[in-house]
């Protein structure tokens, strides 16, 4: 019997991958919705529209899909908030209003449904898997901090941005959008409205710029 051809390989890899992808999906969604301990693989290959062998053939337990749904959301956060802060590429001749851009995208992500579900599953089950907050802080919080200390180095050498410590920079602004979005949604437990959370990015701008603004 011959080979399959490229082609087709090339289809059943792809298909193969979306049907994985559609699998953590669904598990995000049912995971979220119901928490690790009240969640089955049955019901998780249900909202896929699979069957529950073809959830055990991507992942081998619930632990693993567990683990992996949560890694996977963490990088797609991450891609967005990533997004947000490459505007600092480029920021033209108003430094205010491009970091303001980038609070704001930034906050909007912080604050969506996928960001506080992610948060509050890794902390239901730091008991369960202690590791996980430190991972899902690897995948996001971490890796944000290095792009944006990173963006901040080049903004200093070029004179926009008072010499300074980038890491620390970095810290110090996300600490100013983080710390009033935990303590106004009570731990993830209440949504921010819009016109509060445009307070905290804009706030935290004006101390951030205040403190390292070339020209300030």
């Amino acid at each position: 019997m011959s080979a399959p051809a490229p082609s087709a390989r090339r289809a059943s890899s792809r298909g193969r991958i979306d049907k994985r992808q559609a699998i953590l999906q669904a598990a995000f969604t049912v995971f979220a919705a119901q928490g690790y301990e009240l969640t089955s693989v049955q019901e998780i290959a249900a909202e896929a529209n699979v069957a529950k062998a073809t959830v055990y053939s991507h992942l081998d337990d619930k632990e693993q899909l567990f683990r992996q749904t949560m890694a996977t959301v963490a990088e797609a956060v991450l891609a967005d908030s990533l997004a947000a802060v490459d505007r600092l590429r480029a920021v033209g001749d108003d430094l205010r209003a491009v970091w303001e851009d980038v609070a704001d995208e930034l906050v909007r992500v912080c604050c969506d449904e996928r960001a506080r579900a992610l948060r509050s599953l890794a902390y239901a089950q730091v008991a369960r898997f202690p590791d996980l907050i430190a991972d899902v802080q690897g995948r996001t919080s971490v890796r944000l901090a290095e792009a944006l200390a990173d963006r901040i180095a080049r903004l200093s050498l070029s004179g926009r941005i008072r010499p300074a410590d980038p890491t620390c920079a970095a810290e110090q602004f996300l600490a100013l959008l983080t710390g009033p979005i935990e303590t106004r949604s009570r731990m993830g437990t209440r949504e921010i409205p819009a016109e509060e959370l445009l307070v905290v990015s804009r706030s935290a701008v004006d101390t951030f710029l205040r403190a390292y603004a070339a020209d300030s």
